[in-house]
């Protein structure tokens, strides 16, 4: 028997989040990416960052088979779905390496798929754009080819044949654009007219089997993160469920140069051995220098899951009814716990950035979305509470952060009951301190902040 609809189609979640010395995200010159806001200059980690780490977070539980979404299938967004299809038909199906590959790449380029210059070894068998499709795509396309495999060698070598006239005639005009171009007649041979070299069209069933196995069927985190595959008209695109915003800085600014020094092993072992003060000095000075910037400060930052359009995914999908609405739970109970628990793993070992837990997480349900960076327009002054200052950011962003949800939901009312969750005692102390209406209920568990 199917569940009862949500009874709000968004749930929002806010999140007040204190970093120190760390570069979650760089832009093209190495350094933090800022945006301005409130006339200051802010620290941004993009939402493209974050995505990327709650979508690949949810993925690698999945497939472990740990949480809500533990069995369910999942995608992969690559530009190496050639070599994936080549290597399964190899291992699954005993095709010799080159013979695969190639394969691989006709089919898949016959398809539509554009891939980069065969000249080029680094890119040849790379689609030029990623495609976010199915886990099991490659093993399904593998399948498929071994199964018909007659059928489409044969295509495959006269594809490649005419593939290859049509460069040649190509290489030819090129070099005789500057001359009289010959009489149409002139060229009308069967072998040379344009026709006779057009590629001949993948087989229909072939087609039809790369096309189901790049959709995004079953795919939970498709449904949930959308996809766009421009290249291929007939192949489903997703609006995606979640909205993701960029995450910034609640006070101005404020950055480091660090330089750092790294020790030659080597060379400090001779030097530790040497048996002169002549020889010591020679081997003095670090093994090599730079700089590296890294950013301190607490965040705010915002996602919104479309309940009612993650439901539409789903069921575009294939799945009926019952089974999209558990599927949906689930996923939802995913996100919520991944949007708390993930973060972009850039310098991760070098900063432990990926340790960090939420000062603050705000989850509320409503008939629409609702971003509060406004909250935040006006930069925190950290300075002391005495002078006129707000105290600590991190405090300060919570204080702000619930007050302005309390003004707003006494005059919006389809704001449902929301629900607090920190990981900081002394976040815990001021919510006592605040007096909370009964709207504003604590949880201990992430898996408590959605019904």
């Amino acid at each position: 028997m199917s569940q009862a609809a949500p009874p709000s189609q968004f749930l929002s979640l806010h999140l007040v989040e204190t970093l120190a010395a760390v570069l979650p995200v760089r832009d093209e010159n190495a350094q933090p990416k800022t945006l301005v806001f409130g006339g200051v200059e802010r620290h941004m980690i993009t939402s493209q960052a974050r995505r990327r780490a709650e979508r690949v977070y949810a993925r690698n539980r999945a497939n472990a088979g740990r949480g809500p979404l533990a069995g369910r299938s999942m995608g992969v967004r690559t530009r190496e779905w050639a070599l994936l299809t080549g290597r399964e038909l190899e291992t699954a199906h005993g095709w010799d390496k080159e013979r695969a590959l190639l394969t691989a790449r006709a089919v898949m380029e016959a398809s539509g798929l554009k891939f980069g210059d065969p000249k080029k070894k680094t890119v040849a068998n790379l689609t030029r754009v990623l495609i976010f499709a199915p886990s099991d795509a490659a093993a399904r396309i593998a399948h498929h080819i071994a199964e018909q495999a007659d059928e489409v060698e044969a295509w495959r070598e006269k594809y490649l044949t005419a593939q290859a006239a049509t460069e040649a005639a190509k290489k030819t005009r090129r070099g005789t654009k500057k001359a009289d171009p010959p009489p149409p007649e002139a060229d009308a041979t069967p072998e040379t007219s344009p026709a006779a070299r057009d590629l001949p069209p993948l087989p229909k069933a072939t087609r039809d089997a790369v096309l189901l196995a790049l959709a995004p069927r079953d795919a939970v985190d498709i449904a949930l993160y959308g996809r766009f595959l421009a290249e291929i008209p007939d192949s489903p695109n997703v609006d995606g469920a979640v909205q993701t915003a960029h995450a910034f800085t609640v006070h101005e600014a404020e950055q480091i140069e660090d330089f750092y020094a790294a020790a030659d092993d080597a060379k400090l072992d001779r030097k530790r051995n040497a048996l002169s003060f002549l020889d010591a000095a020679d081997e003095a000075g670090a093994g090599m220098t730079g700089y590296q910037s890294l950013i301190s400060g607490t965040f705010y930052r915002h996602a919104v899951l479309d309940r009612a359009q993650l439901r539409t995914n789903l069921r575009a999908a294939g799945m009926e009814a019952d089974e999209a609405e558990s599927a949906a739970d689930e996923a939802e109970k995913e996100f919520v716990n991944a949007f708390v628990e993930a973060f972009p793993e850039a310098k991760k070992n070098s900063t432990a950035s990926t340790g960090s837990l939420p000062a603050l997480v705000l989850a509320f349900e409503g008939d629409r979305p609702y971003n509060y960076a406004s909250a935040f327009q006006r930069p925190i002054d950290e300075g002391p509470l005495t002078a006129g200052g707000e105290g600590p950011a991190g405090p300060a962003a919570v204080r702000r952060l619930l007050r302005h949800h309390t003004f707003v939901s006494r005059r919006r009312e389809d704001l449902r009951t929301a629900r607090l969750l920190t990981y900081d005692p002394e976040i815990d102390t001021l919510l006592d301190e605040l007096r909370l209406p009964q709207s504003l209920v604590v949880v201990e568990r992430a898996k408590d902040l959605t019904p």
